[in-house]
């Protein structure tokens, strides 16, 4: 099952963006074995400054056709990360092909997009800033896969 993340804006070089390259190096290198991956990081820029619409619009064209859409929001689903590789596990051995992971822009998801969401996922009620949210989703995908291959990264 491919991964992605869609997120609304650009990440540029710094340590955020080395760390969502090392998680996202890692899942590959041990989701491979298990179904999963590879894991993309799809990000769309509104430059004309159209608010979370025309984020939706930008957002809708990178999640691929029929993939199990996953908002990442503070009212969603609070999950352990056992839990959440269960739930990973869970839509690849139900034949989905592609999961997308959708982190909105500043002013949040909009609610047409919002409406065709299969899951909301939650860190926390805190908002945390979307770049340090694109490497936490980075590392628990990358935990997700180890716990799947019963590495002993995750530890109780």
């Amino acid at each position: 099952m491919r991964v992605h993340i869609c997120a609304v804006g650009r990440l540029r070089t710094g340590p955020e963006r080395a760390l969502i390259d090392d998680y996202i190096t890692r899942f590959d290198r041990t989701g491979r074995a298990l179904g999963l991956g590879p894991l993309a990081l799809q990000e769309v820029e509104d430059k004309k400054g159209g608010g979370m619409e025309a984020e939706a619009a930008l957002l809708e064209r990178v999640i691929p056709k029929g993939a199990v859409i996953v908002l990442l929001d503070e009212r969603g689903t609070l999950m352990t990360s056992p839990d959440f590789s269960d739930r990973l596990a869970g839509w690849r051995d139900a034949g989905r092909g592609d999961v997308a992971f959708v982190i909105g822009g500043a002013d949040g998801i909009a609610p047409s997009l919002r409406a065709q969401n299969d899951f909301a996922l939650s860190f926390g009620k805190m908002v945390w800033p979307h770049m340090l949210a694109r490497v936490m989703l980075s590392e628990q995908l990358y935990r997700a896969a180890s716990i799947l291959a019963g590495s002993p990264y995750h530890r109780v």
